[in-house]
């Protein structure tokens, strides 16, 4: 069949890497327009895929009001902005992948996936871990019933301080009013990879954190407000050019330079500090997201997890250990190691690469791609495999774990009826 056409409704990162893998694969979709209220960001990706001027839309209302020229949008503006794009473009018949997180609300989230429902339309939802190729690994093992019968799970996001720094405290996801609460807007696709790994719905939520460091209080003596004026910057670890200044050295011209200007160049680069957010001394923002959590769960059958999202550390891939009955499992990302009970043994593996299933999150961003064009392709809903309705669950779990962060207790959450699980 013809490549999928597809709409971008926002051209920042998310949009423009996922538009990348679409150019490097044009048997099986093509980026037919592109909504973007930033002209420079606009003109970038529309540019890279060839979309005529004609179907270039500062507004994505403008693509709305036109007869149908895509089979699928990707909703890929920031979190308060997924809601209405969301509801309008499944209304008129595109299939619909929407970035994490769907919505800021409970409500919203279910708005979306009912309105999916109601168009007959495929819904798929950014959680783009449980695509990764060490995912498949770790679910086989546990499949193959090398660790037994599973009793508990720790997980770690390691943010990074310079990423966190970046992204929520200077940049877009800094205030849970404009964007969502940390645990919605970073880690939500985390709790969902817990569940799907486990295979069985949590029961029960408890969790801590706040915004402890990133505070005016914390500030060194003298700091300023700007990194580019202030006598301490020297010495300070989140020196904004000392940040971003090492990915210039880098040759880096990606994520995360292009956030603070479409085109990095060392004066580019240096004007966005001296005049933009990503400048600004990280003690003295107006950020309000925590810059640490920690999640407990009880699931079904009573095996037991924790979660950990912390903006001190090296920023890198997720660790997880998962304890079984029989052994025990270990994923740094790039291995996993499994460590039998019987035998005191260790095996380690590294998975392979899915063909073509591009690098964002270990493969993850190609594998959601992959399995939505799939899905639509096929006219088969399960090859969706990060559907609306199981993302919805894990929205909703993470709705309860920051209610019970904010409240200081446990939230019980409803039977699902998820089966035996693994």
């Amino acid at each position: 069949m013809a490549p999928i056409r597809v709409l971008v409704v926002g051209a920042g990162s998310r949009g423009s890497s996922y538009a990348a893998w679409i150019r490097d694969h044009p048997d099986i979709a093509r980026v037919v327009a592109v909504a973007e209220p930033r002209p420079a960001y606009r003109d970038r990706l529309a540019d890279a895929c060839g979309v005529p001027q004609e179907a270039r839309f500062a507004d994505w209302r403008e693509a709305a009001a036109l007869p149908r020229m895509a089979d699928a949008a990707l909703v890929c503006t920031l979190d308060d902005a997924h809601l209405e794009p969301a509801l309008a473009f499944a209304a008129s018949g595109h299939h619909l992948m929407v970035e994490k997180p769907l919505a800021q609300t409970p409500a919203d989230c279910t708005a979306i996936v009912e309105a999916a429902h109601r168009a007959g339309v495929l819904l798929s939802v950014g959680h783009v871990l449980r695509h990764a190729p060490y995912t498949r690994l770790v679910t086989s093992l546990l499949e193959a019933g090398r660790i037994g019968r599973i009793t508990g799970i720790d997980h770690i996001e390691p943010v990074g301080f310079w990423h966190h720094a970046h992204s929520y405290v200077r940049g877009n996801w800094r205030r849970t009013a404009d964007a969502a609460p940390m645990l919605l807007a970073k880690s939500c696709h985390d709790l969902d990879w817990i569940r799907y790994v486990v295979g069985r719905e949590p029961t029960a939520v408890s969790s801590f954190g706040s915004l402890r460091h990133f505070r005016p209080e914390q500030a060194p003596e003298g700091a300023a407000e700007r990194c580019t004026e202030c006598p301490v910057e020297p010495d300070c670890a989140y020196s904004a050019p000392r940040i971003y200044g090492g990915f210039l050295e880098q040759g880096v011209t990606g994520w995360p330079l292009d956030v603070l200007t479409p085109e990095p160049t060392a004066e580019s680069v240096a004007e966005a500090l001296r005049t933009g957010p990503y400048g600004r001394c990280v003690y003295h923002c107006d950020n309000d997201v925590v810059d640490r959590q920690v999640v407990a769960l009880e699931f079904e059958g009573g095996a037991t997890g924790t979660f950990t999202m912390t903006a001190f550390t090296q920023a890198g891939h997720r660790r997880t250990t998962l304890f079984g009955t029989d052994g025990e499992l270990y994923c740094d990302g790039d291995t996993v190691t499994v460590y039998d009970f019987l035998t005191r043994t260790t095996e380690t593996l590294k998975p392979e690469s899915a063909e073509g299933a591009g690098a964002g999150h270990g493969g993850g961003d190609g594998g959601l791609l992959s399995a939505f064009f799939a899905g639509i392709a096929a006219d088969a809903p399960a090859l969706v495999e990060t559907s609306g309705e199981d993302a919805l669950r894990s929205h909703l779990l993470v709705f309860a774990a920051e209610r019970a962060r904010l409240e200081g207790r446990v939230v019980s959450l409803p039977e699902h009826g998820t089966g035996q699980g693994r």
